[in-house]
């Protein structure tokens, strides 16, 4: 059985991986002419995602490239003297088995594990798709496909050819996000320094293996901003107007933005899709139920999504219509609380209010100074929270002996 992936992320290599250990011939195809190197931001691995990284043979690799950041200092917008939040235990908070990693790096550990495997097609897209499974390429002739999934991120060409554009299939849920690489002058070394303030936060980090940072921006905003989505200079303005007169650190951050280094810029959205399968094509990960970025757990999401689908489609026996509803049933109440936990995380880590800015900075300090076991008992007590990913199942299915 041959299937085609589109995207070569996250989701698509765990799928790839996955689907060749349940014996189908698989075929990735990527628009960029490798695999990215975009100085992107740091992801979180929860519970079920390291299980599936674990099994997939890859965790000690993801374990020696994780950030390394511990603590965090804190500064509020109007306030004198910063906070110091132990990050350390704010994470084993939320998480009992967690990683916060560089999706680059997350993403070429996945690529690897499967790379042998798998014909992968890097500089070339999907222009065409026929219910019968029938694909034209950019470049590459045309061939034909049992099943064809999309897992080629929020904004999916797979699911606009199959499902039309985006309009009335997002929600913005009031938040935007921007990521800017820069050198890192400050010596990190396991330290986050954040400026918090109403409606706004700005972040720098590294990794313990990086010779650079990223500042990372989040601001809210009631209505989505008007710009176009390969208009960079516009978004560099848009973020320059929104952080304006936080603090002299910020402005410095800021003052990096036309030095030529990777930048990132995109609205917190939601997909709102019921369904994400239609015919022989199906769609993963972000392609198919963002609940946010950067707020909503969607990396682990994608992880489990892709493992999940190609279990059920080797419990199927190569049945796409059983396996996508198998999937869909799987995935389905794990998609709506991730929505959900989406909204709430998106309006506490970026509080609207300077009370709000308090109690964020103080919650922060008191599960810094709590013993560990104490505030981990206490967050177990709330699995629709900060344990909502941890809560969430790895199923077992039967993988050949042979793979």
């Amino acid at each position: 059985m041959r299937i085609l992936v589109s995207g070569a992320s996250i989701a698509g290599p765990v799928l790839a991986y996955w689907l060749t250990r349940h014996g189908f011939d698989v075929t990735v195809v990527e628009r960029a002419p490798a695999l990215r190197k975009t100085g992107g931001h740091a992801v979180d691995l929860f519970r079920p995602a390291m299980d599936i990284t674990e099994r997939m043979g890859v965790l000690p690799r993801v374990e020696a490239l994780a950030t390394g950041t511990t603590r965090m200092t804190l500064h509020r917008e109007g306030s004198r003297r910063p906070l110091r939040v132990d990050l350390a235990k704010v994470f084993q908070a939320a998480s009992d088995r967690h990683v916060e990693i560089m999706r680059d790096d997350l993403s070429e550990i996945y690529y690897d594990a499967g790379r042998d495997d798998v014909e992968y097609l890097f500089g070339d897209t999907i222009t065409a798709l026929s219910p019968d499974g029938d694909v034209t390429f950019e470049h590459a002739p045309p061939r034909r496909f049992d099943v064809v999934v999309g897992a080629d991120g929020l904004h999916s060409n797979v699911r606009r050819l199959v499902f039309g554009e985006e309009a009335g299939l997002t929600r913005f849920i009031g938040a935007y996000l921007a990521v800017l690489s820069l050198p890192d002058t400050l010596g990190l070394d396991g330290e986050a320094i954040t400026h918090l303030g109403a409606g706004r936060t700005a972040s720098l980090y590294s990794a313990r293996h990086m010779s650079d940072a990223r500042a990372v921006f989040l601001f809210r905003r009631d209505r989505e901003l008007g710009y176009h989505h390969r208009d960079i200079p516009r978004q560099k303005d848009l973020l320059r107007e929104a952080f304006a007169g936080m603090h002299p650190q910020v402005d410095g951050w800021l003052a990096r933005l036309d030095d030529g280094g990777p930048f990132y810029f995109d609205s917190i959205t939601q997909l709102q899709l019921d369904s994400w399968s239609r015919g022989r094509v199906t769609l993963v990960g972000d392609a198919g139920y963002c609940p946010g970025p950067a707020v909503g757990g969607s990396t682990s999401l994608a992880v489990l999504g892709a493992y999940v689908l190609a279990g059920e489609l080797a419990a199927a026996g190569g049945d796409h219509t059983r396996a996508f509803a198998a999937y869909e049933r799987e995935m389905g109440e794990l998609v709506r609380r991730s929505r959900a936990f989406a909204v709430g995380a998106s309006r506490s880590l970026i509080p609207a209010s300077r009370a709000g800015v308090w109690a964020l900075a103080r919650g922060g300090q008191l599960v810094s100074t709590l013993p560990a076991g104490v505030t981990r008992a206490l967050a177990k007590l709330n699995t629709g929270g900060v344990r909502m990913h941890d809560s969430m199942r790895v199923k077992d299915y039967a993988v050949p002996a042979t793979a």
